[in-house]
């Protein structure tokens, strides 16, 4: 079995061959998907869910975001705190980004709420460079989301959560290595619609 670090790099160099028209097609499909998901999810009513920005090859996200937002949830982004925690943003369409001082992504400016806003979201996309058939996924290896996770474990509240991936990033059931503290989601969004993780 490859390890993490073989998988996440493998995958960022496939993404690497993505041309920009592909990548914007992949937003919009993601948008759509993602779209329709958080409307099952909050009943149809306005709710809040966490998305985070794709940046570069990533699956792009910002279409989802704004999406969501036209259909009037409220947008929590994330920021990245020392010790690996989360912090998070309310988005607006007037909202700055600025890069991060401790991982590569791009973060909102704006007040920063504590892990309790984002614990009554109704729903959360997390980022993911791959996801397999048993719901395990590698981030960007910050540990970031799997800490965020375990917290909300232990606070007792449990939104949905949904990875956020290109079709040929789910893997086979088995393919990813589970660690102890990893935190399995039960389904990803792709460009081709919701796949149900986990046996």
């Amino acid at each position: 079995m490859a390890s993490k670090e073989e998988i996440r790099a493998a995958r960022r160099l496939h993404r690497r061959t993505l041309t920009p028209e592909q990548i914007a097609i992949a937003g919009d499909a993601l948008a759509a998907h993602g779209t329709a998901w958080a409307k099952d999810v909050s009943g149809g009513a306005p709710g809040t869910f966490t998305v985070y920005l794709g940046v570069a090859f990533e699956p792009p996200t910002l279409p989802l975001i704004e999406s969501l937002h036209q259909d009037g949830h409220r947008i929590l982004l994330p920021v990245c705190e020392p010790d690996r925690q989360l912090s998070w943003v309310f988005w607006t369409p007037e909202t700055v980004f600025l890069r991060s001082e401790y991982a590569p992504i791009d973060e909102p400016e704006g007040e920063r709420h504590g892990a309790d806003a984002a614990a009554h979201a109704n729903g959360i996309f997390m980022p993911a460079t791959a996801v397999d058939g048993d719901g395990n996924r590698i981030g960007q290896g910050g540990g970031y989301y799997d800490r965020f996770l375990q917290g909300l474990g232990a606070s007792g509240r449990q939104p949905r959560t949904i990875a956020v991936t290109y079709d040929d990033d789910v893997l086979p059931s088995g393919a990813i290595p589970a660690e102890p503290f990893d935190q399995p989601v039960p389904e990803a969004l792709t460009p081709s619609g919701i796949v149900r993780l986990g046996r």
